[in-house]
């Protein structure tokens, strides 16, 4: 445990919250910097995905195949200490083989019993690779134990270990043999990130760096009660009712049935985020709050999760399918079109 986190009491002096800021900035760059030994690039990926993890949300990730999302799991799963499990999703998965399932086997008197055996699951941090390859019936075998950290089988209840976090992987819809996540799998997802493809200088750093064939020496970074900890210290971060309010205006103005909405926004989405989408803006924003070393949310804390937060949650119209309208550029609209507190209080 570092000596600078302490259990976190129900309320923090301004001093004692300015010292576990410095302390959280010092183990996030740690974090980072030990991430970066087997990581090249993706500076703003592995920042987003730690925030993330912090704020206790799961994570999705978009891109095409090759690009290193399956490997940046297994990197942060060995710097954060944590047990991992991982499911290689294909159409014939079924939800047992992510789950576990009751098998029949003998007991200590020699008896035949039910027992289950626990799936992969049953870990810290579970890798949902190619997550839309898997039919709808898979994947809503995740909803439960993303929401509850609990999986239900044959009326028992069983709690997965924590912290506890999915990271899935996804390729383009657009690629063939994908099934489309559906919103309410989409919603439990904190985040959803984009994986860009390397520029010239990545590429051949990459290359340098795989073709010796020797694996970085990664070391754990942070213990599980330490996380846990720094968890815990966000919720201690002040939010003043303003911004409060401006996280919630950016919300209402993604819905196209509100007054709020710009002419995009009514013109190209069917619907838009829902309150986790609230709750996400402003964890996150406490998060990036603390890793730029202040001691309250600031505006572009909110604005600097904005995209992450919302690209899933909105869904486009058949017009907006159809022209193949950029969320991110929606997004960035609504970003421009609502008023910042200091925007509406001039």
């Amino acid at each position: 445990m570092n000596p600078t986190m302490t259990e976190t009491p129900s309320e923090l002096s301004t001093a004692e919250l300015a010292s576990q800021v410095a302390a959280f900035r010092d183990c996030f760059s740690r974090l980072n910097r030990e991430v970066q030994k087997a990581i090249v690039g993706h500076d703003e990926l592995i920042s987003d995905a730690l925030v993330a993890m912090f704020s206790q949300g799961h994570v999705l990730m978009e891109g095409v195949p090759g690009l290193g999302k399956t490997f940046l799991v297994k990197v942060l799963s060995q710097v954060l200490g944590l047990s991992f499990g991982r499911v290689q999703c294909t159409p014939d998965l079924m939800p047992a083989d992510v789950l576990g399932t009751h098998i029949v086997g003998e007991d200590e008197t020699g008896r035949r019993a039910f027992r289950f055996e626990k799936g992969p699951v049953f870990n810290n941090l579970l890798l949902v690779d190619e997550i839309n390859r898997a039919t709808p019936k898979t994947q809503a075998a995740l909803l439960e134990v993303m929401q509850e950290h609990a999986v239900t089988a044959g009326g028992e209840h069983m709690p997965v270990p924590e912290p506890f976090f999915v990271l899935a992987t996804q390729n383009p819809l657009e690629m063939e043999g994908t099934y489309p996540l559906p919103e309410a799998q989409l919603d439990r997802f904190f985040f959803k990130l984009h994986v860009p493809f390397p520029k010239v200088d990545e590429l051949a750093e990459i290359s340098r760096r795989t073709t010796h064939f020797e694996q970085p020496q990664l070391e754990v970074a942070l213990g599980g009660d330490e996380f846990v900890q720094y968890q815990r210290l966000l919720s201690h971060v002040p939010v003043a009712d303003p911004l409060t309010r401006y996280a919630a205006s950016l919300v209402l103005a993604t819905h196209p049935d509100q007054d709020v909405a710009d002419e995009r926004v009514k013109r190209y989405v069917s619907y838009g985020a829902s309150p986790r989408g609230m709750q996400a803006l402003i964890r996150g924003a406490r998060a990036y709050c603390l890793i730029e070393g202040r001691t309250a949310v600031a505006v572009e804390d909110i604005r600097r999760v904005a995209k992450p937060v919302l690209r899933h949650r909105v869904i486009l119209n058949f017009e907006g399918e159809a022209e193949q309208v950029d969320v991110d550029e929606l997004i960035e609209g609504v970003l421009n079109n609502v008023a910042t507190p200091a925007q509406g209080a001039a």
